[in-house]
């Protein structure tokens, strides 16, 4: 070997002594014997609970809390659970918190008798939880049940709420049409009769079609079973079928409240992001039309999908949240 070549030789095993060196201190540390500390990020979803009204709620909640919040108010038959995906979307940029009514998800179920279930009350409850961790300004995201309970939140607090996002959640007349028919009936004669009519919409079937009902039927393998699944089990608890029906009686009391509810829009014109899954049977697109008569800052766009959107269109919904609230929310 010329000394040429052996002074090249020695270069490279060099080099190659250096790099090995190198990648050994950047690679992590073996498993054997070392203990990996769980680090936090800001979009990490947190599981939290406080008691109110002696019943402990639970709430999810992330990112940054000097940042503007939303809060995202859950439908029927499900529960924060249905805002797993989008939290940490949301968490990059805003302080998010998703509470479980009482009754549903991991909040506690008082018996009927011990507890007012209607949706006045459980606005009652959701202002309570916000007052308590001291949260004075925030969006609403509404849905199904949600809507009535946040816009009795925007009754009581206007001037907290610096919009909406409203996905399939009513506050007019046109957004009921025939599925509301047996529970129309319900309202005026609330009898055991009329009430064991719809008893069957709590059951898995039910529970299944909400999730699937009017997604395109090239699009339904995106909807995981674990939805419906995760959904009954909470309806099967033993006292949660009769704490629906009565939901489902109390929800005849909004209807009354949509008159307030439309004048408070036009008073306050709160901006709006109205996002809707047209195939929705239970509130069908006719609900969604009617804000822009009272609000003058609405954007509507409308989904093929059905009642769950999120499940079909998070990231054009999350996407969308967010730049609408980058407009409005405020720093």
């Amino acid at each position: 070997m010329t000394r040429t070549s052996s002074s090249l030789t020695r270069r490279l095993f060099l080099a190659a002594a250096i790099s090995l060196t190198a990648l050994t201190a950047a690679a992590p540390a073996t498993l054997a014997g070392s203990v990996v500390e769980v680090r936090e990020t800001i979009t990490d979803v947190k599981y939290r609970s406080t008691k109110i009204q002696g019943v402990n709620i639970a709430y999810r909640e992330a990112g940054n809390r000097s940042r503007p919040t939303i809060v995202l108010l859950h439908g029927f038959p499900t529960s924060s659970h249905m805002f797993r995906e989008l939290l940490p979307k949301l968490a990059a940029r805003y302080h998010v918190i998703a509470p479980d009514y009482p009754g549903y998800g991991a909040s506690d179920q008082p018996a009927l008798a011990k507890f007012d279930y209607s949706f006045a009350n459980f606005a009652t409850v959701i202002d309570t939880l916000l007052q308590t961790k001291k949260i004075e300004r925030y969006a609403l995201y509404v849905m199904d049940y949600g809507a009535p309970v946040g816009f009795r939140l925007f009754a009581k607090h206007p001037e907290r709420v610096t919009g909406f996002v409203v996905q399939n959640g009513n506050a007019y007349d046109e957004g009921l049409k025939a599925f509301w028919d047996p529970l129309k009936v319900f309202w005026k004669a609330p009898t055991t009769e009329n009430g064991d009519k719809l008893r069957p919409f709590f059951e898995l079937e039910a529970t299944k079609w909400q999730w699937t009902h009017g997604v395109p039927k090239d699009k339904v393998h995106l909807i995981s079973p674990d939805n419906w699944t995760h959904d009954q089990a909470l309806l099967d608890r033993p006292g949660n079928k009769d704490i629906q029906l009565e939901m489902f009686k109390s929800y005849g009391t909004n209807v009354g409240e949509y008159p307030k509810w439309q004048a408070l829009f036009r008073e306050h014109q709160p901006p709006a992001l109205v996002v809707w899954g047209k195939n929705d049977h239970i509130f069908p697109v006719d609900g969604a039309h009617p804000y822009e008569r009272d609000l003058k800052q609405v954007e509507k766009p409308i989904l093929n999908t059905g009642h769950f959107a999120l499940e079909t269109h998070l990231e054009f919904i999350s996407g969308n949240i967010l730049k609408f609230l980058d407009r409005t929310a405020g720093s």
